[in-house]
């Protein structure tokens, strides 16, 4: 019984991080452009010189 009154805050506090963490990204812009990486890799670049 004493190892879940250490196992339960930091099981609450690792998922507030993460929670945290995820607000941070999306205040930061990670997820605007979703679908323009999966375009810009069927894009052939013809400037390119091998």
């Amino acid at each position: 019984m004493s190892g879940l009154l250490v196992l339960i805050p930091i099981a609450l506090g690792l998922g507030l991080l993460g929670l945290a963490m995820f607000f941070w990204a999306m205040r930061d812009g990670q997820f605007e452009d979703l679908d323009g990486a999966a375009q810009r890799i069927l894009i052939d670049d013809e400037d390119e010189e091998e």
